[in-house]
């Protein structure tokens, strides 16, 4: 299946298949009681989704859209969980792409622990950068979903976005 930026491949609370993306970066979000939506993962290609329902089912906990361009592999679950009774092989692949899963985080965590909010970006841009070459972050992303990727205010964001448009000027 093909998505197109801004489209949503499934929403917070749904049930249903699970995907593997081909190409393109997904973003989810959580949409708080109050209405108010919070990024708190970016997907890429090479994934299988949802990460936490890859060894049993369990509703969708946030909402993902595309952020580019996609292509998804749509994998019924109830074909992916019986194969996984029939092939005991198939959790060690579920295994792979959970270790998957955790190194990627343990990058993001690496981008969150630099102390300079500057830093921060930095890894952010670069991290995006090796996932979509051909982007650019702002975008992307808004100045509100970066800073909440990294813990920092919008108002921060945009400053240092200004700072670092300035330097680049500057050479």
């Amino acid at each position: 299946m093909r998505l197109n930026k801004g489209e949503t491949l499934f929403r917070q609370g749904e049930s249903g298949p699970l995907y593997r993306i081909g190409e393109g970066l997904l973003k989810v979000v959580r949409i708080d009681p109050d209405g108010t939506p919070f990024i708190f993962n970016i997907l890429a290609a090479g994934e299988m989704i949802p990460h936490h329902s890859l060894i049993s089912p369990k509703e969708y906990h946030g909402t993902a859209i595309a952020l580019t361009a996609c292509e998804i592999t749509v994998i019924p679950a109830q074909d992916w969980y019986g194969e996984m009774e029939r092939d005991p092989a198939k959790y060690r692949e579920a295994a792979v792409l959970l270790q998957s899963k955790l190194r990627m985080m343990q990058q993001r965590i690496d981008q969150l622990t630099a102390i300079e909010p500057a830093a921060r970006l930095k890894r952010l841009s670069r991290w995006f950068a090796s996932c979509v070459p051909d982007a650019v972050l702002t975008e992307l992303l808004t100045q509100e979903e970066i800073g909440q990727l990294l813990g920092l205010r919008r108002e921060t964001v945009n400053r240092l976005l200004r700072r670092l448009r300035a330097e680049d000027a500057s050479g």
